[in-house]
């Protein structure tokens, strides 16, 4: 099939132009759950930064320069966790059956239907396992009193990264910042999905030598 209209040839796949979706489960609930508005993310998790951040405050255990620091730091720690997820987890190729439709369902639909608008943020079904998986780990590191400003830092480089990632299939972005992450993504998609792994910052792409050429 050439490229057309309605859809590329990008590699041996074909790729849709198109706001369009594929049916993933039989089940018509878990199709429905595969399926999320944009603003989902940020009616889910604006209010824990904002509660985590208020009760920095509130406690007065911390500076405030040291709730910058560590809202900042958390922001940081989420870029990399952005690109080693989807380098690593994300663009994983298993060999199994099995494993080759979970990948579809992860993220290799995303690849073939990009510019699906209900499939670019992630569901709350994986959001919030996850969640709870990375407010454990900063629970840990970081301990009771400074876990509050690091966790919403980290949240908060999570909903920059959804909203930029449907941005750049969506919506006009120019200037020197949203205009570049544009054209950096798509390109991603559309030249080589095995570089070019950061979406809301190329700083890792940078630093592991995965830039796109």
């Amino acid at each position: 099939m050439s490229e057309g209209v309605e859809g590329r040839m990008v590699g041996r796949r074909y790729v849709s132009n198109q706001d369009e979706s594929v049916r993933m489960f039989k089940s018509d609930r878990l199709e429905s759950l595969s399926h999320v508005h944009p603003a989902i993310p940020l009616m889910l998790y604006v209010p824990v930064v904002a509660y985590y951040l208020l009760r920095a405050v509130w406690d007065g255990l911390l500076a405030g320069g040291a709730i910058v620091v560590l809202f900042a730091l958390g922001v940081f720690l989420w870029t990399l966790t952005e690109y080693v997820m989807h380098r690593f987890v994300f663009h994983y190729e298993p060999t199994s059956t099995w494993g080759r439709q979970l990948h579809f369902i992860m993220h290799g639909v995303h690849h073939d239907y990009p510019n699906d608008a209900t499939r670019l943020v992630m569901p709350p079904s994986v959001s919030v396992p996850l969640a709870f998986l990375f407010y454990g780990v900063f629970h840990a590191t970081f301990g009771p009193e400074r876990l509050g400003p690091a966790f919403a830092g980290f949240v908060t480089g999570y909903l920059c990264y959804d909203m930029i990632h449907y941005a750049t299939h969506h919506f006009t972005m120019r200037g020197p910042i949203f205009g570049y992450l544009k054209k950096y993504h798509l390109r991603h998609h559309y030249q080589d999905e095995g570089r070019g792994y950061g979406v809301s910052s190329p700083l890792w792409d940078h630093v592991f030598r995965s830039t796109l050429s």
